[in-house]
């Protein structure tokens, strides 16, 4: 008898046909998540699942899985999963780190430019019919060459950050709870105490995964630390931001504006009170999102569901 992949969201034909040593079953939508009440009917008697970070697999769901011997998220991170119920149970986590290193830095590095110099109020001021005769302080952003460049942990992406922060001669500091002097003379880049980074940043760049230790990393106390003409980038995770703060910040200046791709709530609610304001580039976690990548993502995810159901070790593994 043929063992059991469930996927959580439609993936490309050529994603679920590396899985035809199965018995695979989909959800058929591409847009819309699995109902929760669909997903912990179908994981019963799995052996696999492929999952998105949208998808919360929670201890209740693992404790429905009666067979399952993989969860394959389709995501650098993992926290949309109960690692710890998972692995009392013997279940295997993966995930899909590496293949989104660039692309995840490009679309850090293009929201930073755009938050810097306000190109949706900008590009929302042109087509609303707003933008009248030329004025000299109009549409004014903040200068990014030889600007200083601070990153709240120096993983991966946070290293190809760096080389695109060089390209604008910007100078880098880097918080890390392991300091890495390879990295320093490498290139050329300086530790800092978080704190100090805060303060002497005119950028700041949140590039480390979520766990509950650093829920709410940047509050009310380190955006005060913040210069006033400081932005905030976050491509991490949403939950490492505390929300209803940084709006006070960037609704009173405190702050002079924030790039994110990533919210605590996902999708976001359109009545939320970061999109009214025009100092916020928003986007809807589209961090690695090029059709190369997320193609990568995707059979990374599937290559894992192979390897562990057919008795071999997967490719990335969490380990607690």
């Amino acid at each position: 008898m043929k063992q059991t992949v469930y996927i959580t969201r439609k993936l490309p034909n050529e994603i679920v046909e590396k899985l035809s040593q199965f018995q695979v079953r989909m959800w058929e939508e591409e847009g819309k998540p699995v109902p929760r009440e669909i997903l912990l009917k179908e994981v019963e008697n799995v052996n696999g699942l492929i999952c998105l970070l949208t998808d919360t697999i929670d201890k209740e769901v693992i404790t429905r899985a009666k067979h399952l011997q993989i969860i394959s998220n389709v995501a650098v991170g993992y926290n949309n999963i109960d690692v710890q119920a998972a692995t009392k149970k013997g279940i295997i986590v993966t995930y899909t780190p590496g293949v989104l290193t660039e692309t995840t830095a490009d679309l850090t590095f293009t929201l930073l430019m755009a938050a810097a110099r306000g190109v949706t109020a900008a590009s929302d001021a042109l087509r609303g019919g707003q933008w009248g005769a030329w004025s000299l302080m109009e549409f004014t952003g903040q200068d990014i060459f030889g600007a200083t460049l601070g990153i709240i942990v120096l993983g991966r992406i946070g290293e190809a950050l760096v080389k695109r922060a060089q390209g604008f001669n910007m100078n880098v500091l880097y918080y890390n709870r392991t300091r890495k002097y390879d990295k320093e003379r490498e290139l050329g880049i300086t530790y800092a105490e978080q704190t100090e980074l805060l303060q002497r940043s005119d950028y700041v760049c949140l590039m480390l995964p979520y766990s509950p230790e650093v829920h709410h990393l940047i509050g009310n106390e380190e955006l005060s630390l913040m210069k006033r003409n400081a932005i905030l980038i976050n491509t991490a995770r949403g939950g490492l931001v505390d929300e209803e703060a940084l709006y006070h910040a960037l609704k009173s200046g405190e702050i002079w504006g924030a790039g994110l791709d990533v919210f605590e709530q996902e999708p976001v609610p359109v009545d939320h009170l970061l999109l009214t304001l025009a100092n916020v580039v928003t986007l809807p976690h589209i961090g690695s999102a090029s059709l190369k990548t997320r193609l990568k993502m995707a059979h990374l995810a599937a290559d894992n569901i192979v390897r562990v159901l057919n008795g071999d070790v997967p490719l990335t593994e969490v380990r607690l």
